[in-house]
């Protein structure tokens, strides 16, 4: 095993699956499978969701609507995603507890270091609701915290394209894929969008390597975890 405990970036436009927007649980149901094996496998998870299937604060925001309360509503987004990945992912064997960043403890409990850590060391996935708890910081940023916090050793960056390019591959047939990335190259470059910039700033400060890969094809998490050469390393 490459690495032992790993922090997984899911957005929630990738829950969304075949959906414009909401949840898929199929999909939710196959990513669960594809956790397992990492989990059997003796590597701890934890799993950091966006929102954004269901509202981004920054677009709402507007027309009476404050950017804080868009943040917030963003946040709640976030929170009925983790609730569903914790009741799939339990329904198919995967231990899961569900903790948030927000006031809810009616329905998760609360985010705590000592607690996350506890709930790791006994196998658990821990999937953290509510990002940062604080508007004007994304879900990246928020993963990179959280990763630093529960001493992560990389966090695996999920999209629906296989590394980072030179340009958009949609756009550009010409487009190369990067293997290797440096942080400075990842921050500086304008045709590449594949985190936010305050999150790869932290990542650079901390040394935090950040894999960006497809995690809609069977078996990359794994593969990933076991020290295989996919997606695109920044580091």
């Amino acid at each position: 095993m490459r690495y032992n405990r790993i922090l997984l970036k899911l957005s929630g436009e990738q829950l969304a699956g075949d959906y414009e927007a909401g949840i898929d649980p199929k999909l939710v149901s196959w990513l669960a499978d594809e956790v397992k094996k990492v989990s059997n496998a003796g590597c701890q998870v934890v799993i950091m969701i966006g929102g954004g299937n269901f509202v981004r604060g920054a677009q709402i925001a507007g027309h009476g609507i404050k950017r804080v309360t868009g943040d917030h509503m963003g946040m709640l987004g976030t929170m009925i995603n983790a609730l569903a990945l914790t009741d799939i992912f339990e329904a198919h064997g995967v231990p899961t507890r569900c903790l948030s960043n927000i006031f809810a403890e009616q329905v998760a409990e609360p985010f705590v270091h000592r607690l996350a850590g506890k709930h790791l060391e006994k196998g658990r996935v821990v999937v953290v609701a509510g990002g940062s708890g604080r508007p004007y910081v994304t879900t990246d940023t928020a993963a990179l915290i959280l990763a630093l916090e529960l001493d992560c050793q990389v966090v695996l960056k999920a999209t629906k394209v296989d590394g980072v390019y030179d340009k958009d591959p949609v756009q550009f047939k010409d487009a190369k894929k990067l293997k290797n990335i440096s942080y400075k190259n990842a921050i500086g470059g304008k045709e590449i969008g594949v985190m936010d910039k305050a999150a790869l700033g932290l990542a650079m400060e901390q040394q935090m390597p950040i894999i960006v890969f497809n995690a809609m094809q069977a078996g990359n998490i794994l593969n990933l975890v076991q020290g295989k050469n996919i997606g695109t390393k920044i580091s």
